[in-house]
């Protein structure tokens, strides 16, 4: 079972990012979109923190958290936005919808590391 759920349609971010987290001994699996992203949670009972882009195709990051909190019903599981977006309206709508924070790219592994650990145990 995977503690960290990577969600990114940019399979270079993704790849980047997972590997990241997997070299620093990390339990971790991907998505390729918030649709993906949902499936594999409800397949997964033991995704502690969900790392997901807004902008993406079938489902956006910010619609699949709220299908999280409202349609599985997971108000456990953290998660943190990494995008590229910083409009202060969609840090408004990720805030009501409970995501935990918002690393705007590039991914600083090394910057976010420990928080990432706490987030996921």
């Amino acid at each position: 079972m995977a503690k960290i759920l990577v969600v990114d349609d940019s399979s270079t971010v993704r790849d980047e990012v997972a590997g990241f987290l997997k070299n620093s001994g990390l339990d971790v699996a991907t998505a390729v979109d918030g649709k993906d992203g949902l499936a594999r949670l409800k397949a997964d009972p033991g995704i502690r923190l969900v790392i997901s882009d807004v902008n993406m195709p079938n489902m956006d990051g910010l619609t699949m958290v709220e299908k999280i909190r409202g349609e599985l019903g997971n108000a456990g599981v953290n998660v943190i936005m990494l995008t590229t977006e910083s409009s202060p309206s969609m840090k408004e709508r990720g805030k009501a919808a409970g995501i935990r924070g918002w690393i705007v790219k590039p991914f600083k592994g090394d910057a976010v590391l420990e928080s990432l650990r706490k987030l996921a145990a």
